[in-house]
């Protein structure tokens, strides 16, 4: 059966220049509910009727909760749309998702970037996805082999070349984009996988990857639309290099007692994502 809610959790720290024009340009989609969006991509009309913005805020210092809760979609729904705000202390990217997905009420789940460095018209693919699979994995790969990370700053690539390299052989096997902010899942494969997420590095769409693999969930690779916003508050720094490497050796061992999800674990993750019918 279609999903009848949709969950979008947008994760924010300190963003209080850029969640103004994100909510705006999310928001300003939803509202439409067009059959097509720009440029001929799914329009908002596909999704689920009941749809919910819920923004993370990680411990922020600055105004983004304040500008969240002025917005006129946190007093009222706009076209079906709704905003909430949730506040946790500050404790990284990682956890602020794991906190939002876990709270999250829809049959569908999706996390996305506070910047829309992957525009709203995009959501429709991965709630596709789920029609038939548990994972909705964003890919900025093209299916033409165009990568559309080559806007990055070179070194940044070159990091991350690196970083995938270590990944593929240790973790993730043939999933070429581990790291594309941009994520769905059925609320049961969400709530099953984000209650054993451990990590909170930018190594935890990783670990979630590694655990759908061992859960036996159906894992889809969705290519997407995305463009480099600059502002990233990511720095190379040998800290952060040697957390990095440590996160990515200990995720087996973490989860070394892990196995499939049993058959009637999945039939319930897609009936949950479904709804529980008339």
């Amino acid at each position: 059966m279609a999903a009848r809610s949709l969950t979008i959790v947008l994760p924010a720290y300190n963003e209080a220049a850029r969640i103004g024009p994100a909510l705006d340009e999310l928001f300003g989609y939803l509202r439409r509910r067009g059959e097509r969006g720009r440029y001929g991509s799914p329009g908002s009309a596909e999704l689920p009727s009941e749809i919910e913005v819920l923004v993370v805020d990680d411990g922020s210092t600055d105004a983004t909760a304040a500008i969240v809760r002025a917005r006129p979609e946190y007093a009222a729904p706009v076209a079906g749309a709704t905003l909430r705000l949730l506040a946790v202390p500050h404790a990284g990217k990682g956890a602020a998702v794991r906190a939002g997905m876990l709270a999250a009420a829809g049959d569908l789940v999706l996390f996305a970037d506070a910047d829309m460095a992957t525009p709203p018209d995009q959501i429709p693919l991965l709630v596709r996805a789920l029609a038939d699979h548990d994972v909705a994995l964003g890919s900025r790969i093209q299916p033409d082999g165009r990568d559309m990370r080559r806007s990055q700053p070179w070194l940044r690539r070159v990091l991350g070349r690196c970083f995938h390299l270590l990944a593929s052989v240790w973790v993730v096997g043939s999933i070429q984009d581990t790291q594309c902010g941009f994520k769905g899942f059925t609320r049961a494969a969400a709530h099953d996988l984000f209650a054993r997420q451990r990590i909170t590095s930018i190594v935890f769409d990783i670990e979630l990857i590694y655990l759908a693999r061992r859960r036996g969930y159906r894992i889809a690779v969705v290519p997407v639309a995305w463009t480099d916003r600059r502002g990233s508050r990511l720095r190379a720094r040998p800290g952060l290099a040697l957390r990095v490497a440590w996160d990515l050796f200990r995720i087996p061992f973490l989860h070394r007692g892990i196995g499939a999800a049993a058959a009637e674990e999945v039939a319930t993750s897609i009936g949950d994502a479904g709804g529980s019918g008339d």
